[in-house]
């Protein structure tokens, strides 16, 4: 496997990019490729037959551009999924899972909330998580559902999201929590939003900066971390418009290249 190889990242849609853009942060000279599966998001209402069908549809693909590690950037695929892409490839994988256990180790009030799809919630890697490191506490769990559509249609400043929003997180603040866990790689993008509706002493949690640095360690264990300081290549591959995926990145928009694909 060549160092300079791809990094490759899948999502079902755009919300992986907030994954993106921590590992490009740490990792200025990886190359890296990313798949957005728009065409088929939300994973969170599918089947789990339904969620690893498409994970080995998007690892396959990515394995086809020889990259040298994927980054499974969806929530509900890594807790549906990661278990089997790891048995049936012979490749380093690297899952995002909600952040369970610092939320549960820095909580106070003893009550947290995970705003998450479905599929993530219902799946049998979560129960294990949350079963590991939250006992006496109390975790409220809330589906977010319509959220990811509207991310995906660039929808983020609107009165729906943000009425959505209010609908969600409620029951969390009625219940006294002092940290969220964002479960969902869309979500980061509603952080801004969050914190103009949530209580000043409330903590939002979210994976990217852990699933970075996990990277890193990985690519460094396995001996195929691009020690070249060059302008790496950094392309973003989508099966639907690519509107939203150019608003997302507009701060990285000259050093990207952004094109649309059926896959």
């Amino acid at each position: 496997m060549q160092q300079t190889n791809s990094i490759g990242l899948f999502d079902s849609g755009v919300g992986g990019t907030s994954i993106w853009k921590e590992i490009n942060a740490l990792l200025p000279f990886e190359n890296t490729l990313y798949l957005a599966d728009s065409l088929n998001a939300p994973y969170g209402n599918k089947t789990r037959d339904e969620i690893i069908h498409l994970s080995i549809k998007n690892t396959e693909f990515l394995l086809n551009k020889n990259c040298k590690m994927i980054v499974v950037a969806c929530n509900t695929a890594t807790t549906n999924a990661i278990n089997i892409l790891r048995e049936k490839y012979d490749i380093p994988i690297i899952g995002i899972e909600p952040a369970m256990k610092p939320a549960a180790l820095q909580t106070k009030t003893k009550s947290i909330g995970i705003l998450a799809t479905k599929g993530t919630l219902s799946s049998n890697l979560f129960h294990k998580t949350a079963a590991k490191f939250t006992k006496d506490i109390s975790v409220i769990e809330i589906i977010g559902e319509g959220l990811v559509p509207l991310i995906e249609q660039g929808k983020i400043h609107t009165p729906e999201l943000t009425e959505l929003l209010f609908k969600y997180t409620e029951p969390m603040v009625a219940a006294s929590i002092d940290h969220l866990v964002l479960g969902c790689s869309h979500y980061p993008y509603l952080i801004p939003k969050l914190l103009t509706i949530l209580p000043d002493n409330i903590t939002i949690i979210d994976s990217g900066a852990a699933v970075a640095r996990q990277t890193r360690s990985v690519l460094e264990n396995n001996g195929i971390l691009n020690t070249l300081e060059e302008k790496p290549t950094l392309q973003f591959l989508t099966n639907s418009d690519s509107a939203t995926l150019k608003m997302l990145l507009i701060d990285y928009i000259q050093d990207i290249n952004i094109s649309q694909e059926n896959f």
